[in-house]
């Protein structure tokens, strides 16, 4: 379908498709036909022409309607993204709170929730609205993709370092009754650069609908005082392919189960 088509303003798709599926309309129609049909048009040429492309293809204009109809439909469906912010306000940007969002979504959270953070600190309080969903739904699942980290000159054998950071992680961090599951990359661990990756995304898939991308890790500084920048997401097929992608890294076992 045109371009144009696509980007009708929604008053002027419900009008052509009412005058499509009114029958005494075609695609064939020129530009001062549009005009008399929907009234003031700057585009009027380029819409004709539109519609005589549809026509050229064998559609009927009762088609063309019910094609046009089926857009706004899914055009209504999608939600405007928005803006998260922390650090400095600037007056006049419309955004919402980056702490403000994770808790919402935590806290909103049915069915499944993905995490990803390349680090955390104080963990029972930025946990804290997790767990506490957790134990209030106990059909909820969760998902914890962590980095673990090897210090510059650490010579420490990868499953110590496993092993620490499991330890430290359920015993300090993790302030519920109920656990999540946690993943970690064993790449991280390399001791040589060649081979050595981090997981370094930042995200929040929540229930197979909401997803959350942002700068910010799991952090106060980062919630509360460094300028970070996100976008949140109401978007199903976007949420479950990311969703997807990190399954498929369980299932190829790229990503490991951190031990409990």
């Amino acid at each position: 379908m045109n371009d144009l088509l696509l980007d009708l303003p929604p008053h002027t798709r419900a009008a052509l498709i009412a005058v499509l599926e009114s029958g005494y309309f075609d695609l064939t129609t020129s530009a001062m036909g549009l005009r008399a049909a929907l009234g003031r048009l700057d585009n009027a040429d380029a819409l004709a022409g539109a519609l005589h492309d549809l026509h050229a293809l064998g559609m009927s204009a009762r088609g063309a309607a019910a094609a046009l109809r089926a857009l706004a439909r899914v055009t209504e469906r999608q939600r405007t993204p928005d803006l998260v912010l922390s650090g400095l306000q600037v007056p006049g940007i419309a955004a919402r709170d980056t702490r403000q969002v994770f808790d919402e979504l935590f806290g909103a959270a049915e069915r499944s929730i993905w995490l990803s953070s390349f680090v955390y600190h104080n963990g029972p309080k930025v946990f804290d609205t997790l767990a506490q969903r957790m134990g209030q739904r106990s059909e909820l699942t969760v998902n914890l993709l962590l980095n673990i980290q090897r210090r510059w000159g650490d010579t420490t054998k990868s499953e110590h370092l496993v092993s620490a950071f499991a330890h430290t992680f359920w015993q300090r961090a993790w302030p519920g009754q109920r656990r999540p599951r946690v993943y970690y990359d064993p790449r991280a661990l390399e001791s040589g650069e060649s081979g050595k990756a981090v997981l370094h995304a930042k995200a929040v898939v929540v229930d197979d609908e909401a997803l959350f991308i942002t700068s910010a890790n799991l952090t106060e500084a980062a919630s509360e005082r460094n300028i970070e920048l996100g976008v949140l997401l109401r978007d199903h097929s976007m949420a479950l392919t990311v969703v997807t992608y990190f399954q498929c890294m369980i299932d190829g076992e790229h990503l490991r189960l951190l031990p409990g």
